[in-house]
């Protein structure tokens, strides 16, 4: 009898280890962001408005890193997003933010479905070359990256104050939503992240 209750110990512990190595996160330095980038040497316009990305960007890396089937598909109610859902808003808005950078127009083309994964990868990849752009822009080129809809024949144009107040806010607040789902789906936010100082504990 005691060897049984052992052996299921030993199962039991083992089993709980492999789930929880199976739920770690490696820090996989093939995609933008595991990091944040080191701070500019000076303030410009262009340098803050990439530092807001890259903190948007090491934000979103971390909060989807390590995602489970079940926490893709959660949502705290019938009425709310999932967090897939969730993050395939912040993609369709990270182009947005991208193609203001590259002053290109968007339009209402759906784009095909991208699994969890490659949407993960072009996401932070939009936000990276965003930033990039935008840590080499002088004060007046930040009014060339507006940002353009276009409706049929219509245009429409906004500038880059709400490309501030609109997608790049707007993916912060979703950020933070999926670290609130995340939590709920009893897979919480990782604790070696310091968001403050952008660091990670090895």
């Amino acid at each position: 009898m005691k060897s049984i209750l052992l052996l299921t110990a030993i199962l039991t512990i083992n089993s709980v280890k492999g789930q929880d190595q199976k739920n770690k996160e490696p820090l996989d330095n093939k995609l933008p962001y595991s990091e944040i980038p080191a701070n500019p040497e000076n303030y410009t316009a262009g340098n803050v408005a990439s530092r807001l990305i890259d903190g948007l960007g090491f934000r979103f890396y971390w909060a989807t890193a390590g995602l489970r089937d079940e926490d893709l598909t959660y949502k705290p109610d019938k009425d709310t997003r999932s967090t897939i859902e969730t993050i395939e808003h912040i993609y369709e808005m990270s182009v947005m933010i991208r193609n203001a950078a590259t002053e290109t127009i968007n339009t209402s083309d759906q784009s095909p479905r991208l699994p969890f994964n490659e949407m993960r990868k072009k996401t932070l990849e939009n936000f990276k070359l965003a930033s990039n752009i935008l840590k080499k822009s002088s004060d007046d080129d930040l009014t060339k990256y507006t940002l353009k809809f276009k409706q049929g024949e219509i245009l429409i144009e906004y500038p880059f104050w709400n490309h501030i107040n609109g997608p790049i806010s707007d993916c912060l607040w979703h950020t933070g939503q999926i670290v609130s789902f995340r939590r709920l789906s009893g897979n919480p936010f990782s604790e070696k992240v310091n968001l403050l100082s952008g660091t990670i504990i090895k």
